[in-house]
């Protein structure tokens, strides 16, 4: 049956659209897990197939590359032929290449499959969230559905690594590929009974020069922020000069997005305050929360002693917390308004940040799983309103538009903080260990610290690990306390851009609704199909 939906704001769902959010929720969850699952399975295959140092970096590093340069495109073209179509699409396509992924036999082959992996998750990402928009259109009910699909973003991406660790115990490293299967197979003979067809009325042409100019904007600083944040061989010359010429490209997208009549992106949702204040948010919080998680895993791992799945478990609370925080969000917006609720959270994160800047040596364990169980827990209300303040902010023919920003935005925030808190942390072992009577190799890294204290006396070596370890917690407080100052300023600018409290209208009707959109104008609405 095929019918046009006006999408009422007001519809309540049925069991058939939470039904069809368990099925959207699957890609969600394996796109977040696959971008982390694999650091752990890394050391594995890369002996089996012989790769080197770059090729484990591509490896490593291609999905995440080819995921953000594509999220842009595959958000509006989705918007534009069909988001159901597109999701479907992509999942066939990720199932297939995860098998073949699992079974590659060389570097080079598993390198241009993951890096097709990343094409294919980028198609998953913003389709599930703007199909939820569209099934949604309670206020209620679609917060509580934005708040579930949260919660398996982030939560996946921090117990990535917790599931691969269980699988590399029983099986070889293609069963971290090969769980995406069964998965994507249930999302493709669900998909078409339970989700619906949405897409534009009028969708316009797709734009291939601003196709070309997003990736010529967002792959070169994304690979210049990980280059930043492995200091590579070379130095920082090579990227910062990726990072400009993607700064280049990304000031000609905008100048060009501008002046469409049908952007790539539409930039003129940043003229509404409250959003604008959301995106600024997702970026920062993305890298206090990268940055910190770099930090607190090289700690578990290099000062404790884990093992990488000890360390997987221990830092697994960091997912919890941003579960149990993007699932209250809801109830939390029942009692304030979105925006002091994400205050909030954000002066809750930025509280949990502080304790990290007293961890201290190897004792430090309790302190470390308390700050980022309430950093993380405080992030919650901004991922699950702040998210759905983004998509509830456009007519329904652009939502798929509005989640690819939310989603670049939060990606690039991740990237960011690995580079840049990434460095800090370096710079201050680095200083910290320069006076020291060691190897250069010690002072340099931690990890030289311990191979050079094994060719030293007992006592020699225990002061030496000692005061490695004294010197990167003091990157860890750091990086604590820059956190702490990131979550207390987006707070306070998430306040101060909230929407103005509503007004009577001259005519004597009612304001509208709390956190309620406008109706759509025709041109803007929707065509939805159902089977």
């Amino acid at each position: 049956m095929r019918h046009e939906d006006q999408g009422a704001p007001g519809a309540l769902a049925g069991p058939r659209e939470w039904l069809g959010l368990a099925v959207l929720v699957l890609p969600t969850l394996l796109v977040a897990m696959d971008l982390t699952a694999l650091l752990l399975a890394l050391p594995r295959l890369s002996a089996d197939l012989g790769a080197t140092g770059t090729e484990q970096l591509w490896i490593s590093d291609g999905y995440g590359f080819l995921v953000a340069g594509f999220v842009v495109t595959m958000g509006t073209l989705g918007d534009r032929i069909g988001r159901r179509r597109l999701l479907l699409a992509g999942a066939a396509a990720f199932a297939v290449l995860s098998a073949v992924a699992a079974y590659s036999t060389s570097p080079e082959m598993l390198i241009a499959v993951r890096a097709l992996l990343g094409i294919a998750g980028a198609t998953l990402m913003p389709s599930t969230l703007a199909l939820i928009t569209n099934m949604f259109r309670d206020d209620a009910q679609r917060g509580r559905a934005i708040a579930i699909w949260a919660t398996c973003q982030f939560a996946g991406g921090a117990l990535g690594p917790v599931l691969a660790g269980v699988l590399l115990q029983r099986f070889w490293w293609g069963s971290v590929f090969l769980v995406a299967v069964p998965a994507m197979a249930v999302l493709l003979l669900a998909g078409r009974i339970l989700l619906p067809e949405f897409r534009t009325a009028a969708p316009g042409r797709l734009d291939p020069l601003s196709v070309g100019l997003s990736l010529a904007a967002v792959l070169p600083v994304v690979y210049g922020l990980k280059q930043l944040a492995a200091g590579g061989a070379h130095g920082p010359a090579v990227p910062l000069a990726a990072i400009a010429v993607g700064a280049a490209a990304g000031a000609v997208f905008v100048r060009r997005q501008l002046a469409l009549d049908t952007p790539l992106l539409d930039l003129r949702l940043l003229r509404d305050r409250p959003v604008s204040a959301v995106l600024v948010a997702l970026v920062f919080a993305g890298v206090a929360m990268a940055g910190t998680g770099l930090m607190v895993t090289q700690y578990l791992q290099s000062v404790l002693g884990y093992s990488p799945l000890e360390s997987a478990l221990w830092f697994a609370p960091m997912g919890l917390g941003v579960a149990v925080g993007t699932m209250t969000a809801p109830a939390l917006a029942k009692r304030m308004r979105p925006a002091a609720a994400i205050a909030a959270g954000l002066a809750l994160s930025a509280a949990g940040s502080v304790l990290l800047t007293q961890v201290d040596g190897t004792g430090g364990l309790p302190l470390v799983l308390a700050g980022i169980t309430v950093l993380a827990l405080g992030t919650g209300p901004l991922f699950a309103l702040g998210t759905g303040l983004v998509v509830g902010s456009v007519p329904p023919g652009r939502a798929g538009a509005a989640a690819s920003m939310s989603e670049t935005g939060n990606y690039f925030g991740g990237s960011l903080g690995l580079a840049l808190l990434g460095v800090v942390g370096a710079a201050l072992y680095r200083d910290r260990m320069a006076h020291v009577d060691a190897p250069a190799a010690a002072r340099q890294t931690l990890a030289g610290a311990g191979a050079a204290a094994r060719d030293l006396p007992h006592a020699q070596a225990a002061e030496l690990i000692r005061t490695a370890n004294d010197a990167f917690t003091s990157g860890l407080n750091v990086t604590g306390a820059i956190a702490a100052a990131l979550f207390g300023g987006l707070a306070v600018l998430v306040m101060a851009m909230r929407p103005a409290p509503a007004t009577p209208t001259s005519g004597g009707g009612k304001p509208p609704a709390r956190g309620r959109r406008p109706e759509p104008a025709d041109g803007d609405r929707g065509r939805v199909v159902v089977p």
